[in-house]
Parts: structure tokens; C-alpha cells; sequence
């Protein structure tokens, strides 16, 4: 039985295909398929929306390398947040959200879902009681997480947290977007779904938008199956096809991400206009013990505060040669961003709103002594 991470990454869903012996699953660029008489099915395939052998071959594959037995890819991963509510959730029903996580999670539920009916709250899912004194009974259907979320790098304790959220008979669901699978497996931690924007660090190349869920929940399974096709958000034959090319190197791309991070978190944790490192790695980091329990490694990216407020965090942003100014994440270059101005700009005013002087960097795959040289520059003396 195949078991390593990094063969299932290559291997999973992606049988040499039997007509051609094309060891790379084809981009099967249909829209419908011949059947076989009324209701005569070749390999279940009627409809593209419905299903995609492209898309079946990353959705395999996604399963794989989350620990699941389902994998469902969608056309952003807020598509898939969004039909993952719709499908545990009913208006009236509640949610624990974290009281930091992405902008554009905080805008689905805030600006979106609770007009359907849906209710949240914000929690530091860091404090355990915290997160079990907002559980509402029989209306809680989900405690939402992110770890390390976006942009602080909190952590939190999925093992904990798949407890507390089973006893009120309630769904984990597990933001895995900034650890990766390959860091970060929460299925086997107690977690019931997986989300990701495959966006990220799954395609890894930024050249692609999409989003999955991955459960090893069979029922559960089949119900998101039903929505992803009647609500119709899904992943395009190309869009699959590229992310699931991402996916074989995603293991050789960590460890880089992670060693790169590393040595720059060194460079800001002794730099005089830093006045603070965001990094699980860091021994002092609250979530530090957490971390190194539920994650093989702590990841690629890293957030900092500057002395000279948001005028300063604005500039630092402006003067980086090497990191691009620019959204998203998890792609071979590497990114800089002002959070408040960018991608959070949605939480602003809002219990989720993020300090000012902030900034985040998605560390690339680059040469080490280069980023470390731009960074040093953009800083200034």
C-alpha cells in the first residue's frame, strides 16, 4: 500500500492513461459526453459540471494527500467555503469563527451568509474555554479554523478543538490553506472537513485560481458532491489540470519555503526598525508547542510589525525589489503585502481588523542571500 506523501503526491488519481499509455492524466476539454442509449453512462460521466475525468484525477489526488476518502475541487476556495456552509448549515444555524482569519472568509459571513440567516462569532480559538463558552447549543453546526491563520499566524489546537466541537455535536472545519498538506494533515487530528484555496500553496505556481474540500466523512462526502453540482462553483479541466501539476512538487516546495523562512525570520528578529516576528518557529510564539505537535514544519509565511506605524509598514511594502507587492500566497516568488490596505481592507472596523503597522510576506523559493539582501534594503538602516 502507498503511504509516502510524496508518491501519493505524484501517483494519486493520475493513472497512465489506458488508451495512450500518457503517463500525465489528458485535459479532457468537454462539456458533455456521448452516452451509451438513454441513461447509458461511460464511467458515470454525463455532464462536465457534474463530473470531469481532469478534475477526478485532482480530486483522487487531493483526497490522498489530505487523509480523506472525498475530495471536491471548485473554482476558488471561496467557492468551496461557501458551498460547504450551505451544506452543514441552515438559516438560523451558528458558527465560531476565528477572531483573526482571512478577509475574504470574514466578508463570506459577515456581508454574504448572514443575510441567508446564517449567525457567527468571532473567538480566539487559542482559548479553549473561550471557544466552549460560545458554542450555542443545537444552533452551533461548526467551529471554523485557520491555523496558522492569516495574517497573525495564530495556532490552534485541532485535536482540542475537534473535541469540543464533536461533544456539541458539531463539525471541525479546518482552513489548511497556509500549512499545506504536506505541513499539516487535520483529518487525522479529529478535524471533519479540510478547506483550501488550492490558489496557494497546492498549485504553488500563480497561475491558477481554485479551492477544494476534503473529507473523510463518506456521507458527508456525498451531500457536498450533490451541492458542488447543484450549485455549480467547479474547477475547469485546464484549472485542475495545472493544480494538479503543482501537487507533485509540493513536498520539494515546502521544505524550500520553510528553510527560506527560517533564515529570514532570523534577519527581522535582529533588525533595529522590527518591533515584532510572527512565526510559529519561534520558541516564544504562544502556539510554538502546538505547532510543532500538529505541523511537520512551521511554514513559509511570516508577518512583522515596524516601528514608524502604517506609514512605514506602507513604505517598506514599496521599496522591496525581489518580493512583489502584491495579493495571495503560497506561489515560487515571493510576496510582500500590507494587510490592513489589502487583503484584509474587508475586516476593517470589525472584530477581525488587523494592526496597521503590519506587514506579511509569502516567502518565495528564491536564493536565500537574495531575499535576505531586498529585505535589508527595503528596511533601511
Amino acid at each position: 500500500m502507498i503511504e509516502g506523501f510524496e508518491t501519493l503526491a505524484v501517483h494519486a488519481g493520475q493513472e497512465a492513461d489506458p488508451r495512450t499509455g500518457a503517463v500525465v492524466p489528458p485535459i479532457y476539454a468537454t462539456s458533455t459526453y456521448k452516452q451509451d442509449g438513454v441513461g447509458g453512462l461511460r464511467s458515470g460521466y454525463e455532464y462536465s459540471r457534474s463530473a470531469n475525468p481532469t478534475r477526478t484525477a485532482l480530486e483522487e489526488c487531493l483526497a490522498a494527500i489530505e487523509s480523506g476518502t472525498r475530495g471536491l475541487a471548485f473554482a476558488s476556495g471561496l467557492a468551496a467555503e461557501d458551498a460547504l456552509l450551505r451544506t452543514i448549515c441552515r438559516p438560523g444555524d451558528h458558527v465560531i469563527i476565528p477572531d483573526d482569519a482571512y478577509g475574504g472568509t470574514y466578508r463570506l459571513f459577515a456581508k454574504v451568509l448572514q443575510r441567508w440567516g446564517l449567525h457567527f462569532d468571532p473567538v480566539p480559538l487559542g482559548d479553549l474555554d473561550a471557544v466552549r463558552a460560545a458554542v450555542r447549543p443545537a444552533t452551533t453546526k461548526a467551529i471554523w479554523v485557520e491555523t496558522p491563520t492569516n495574517p497573525l499566524l495564530n495556532i490552534a489546537d485541532i485535536e482540542a478543538l475537534a473535541a469540543i466541537a464533536h461533544q456539541a455535536d458539531a463539525r471541525l472545519v479546518v482552513d489548511n490553506t497556509f500549512a499545506s498538506p504536506y505541513l499539516q494533515q487535520p483529518l487525522t487530528l479529529g478535524a471533519d472537513v479540510v478547506v483550501h484555496s488550492t490558489t496557494k500553496y497546492v498549485g504553488g505556481h500563480s497561475d491558477v485560481i481554485g479551492g477544494a474540500l476534503v473529507t473523510g466523512d463518506q456521507g458527508l462526502g456525498e451531500e457536498l458532491a450533490y451541492h458542488q453540482n447543484a450549485m455549480g462553483a467547479i474547477a475547469g479541466p485546464f484549472d485542475a489540470w495545472l493544480t494538479l501539476r503543482g501537487i507533485k512538487t509540493l513536498a520539494l516546495r515546502m521544505e524550500r519555503h520553510c528553510d527560506n523562512a527560517e533564515r529570514v525570520v532570523d534577519l527581522l528578529l535582529s533588525h533595529p526598525r522590527v518591533t515584532q516576528v510572527l512565526y510559529p518557529g519561534l520558541a516564544g510564539h504562544p502556539g510554538h508547542e502546538v505547532a510543532a505537535k500538529q505541523m511537520r514544519r512551521f511554514g513559509g509565511m511570516i508577518s512583522f510589525r515596524v516601528a514608524g506605524g502604517e506609514e512605514e509598514a506602507v513604505a517598506i511594502c514599496d521599496r522591496t525589489k525581489l518580493f512583489t507587492l502584491g495579493e495571495s500566497l503560497g506561489g515560487v516568488e515571493s510576496l510582500i503585502e500590507h494587510p490592513g490596505r489589502m487583503t484584509h481592507a474587508s475586516a476593517v472596523g470589525s472584530p477581525l481588523e488587523v494592526p496597521s503597522d503590519l506587514v506579511r510576506l509569502s516567502v518565495g523559493i528564491e536564493t536565500a542571500s537574495d531575499l535576505l539582501a531586498d529585505l535589508t534594503q527595503a528596511l533601511g538602516s
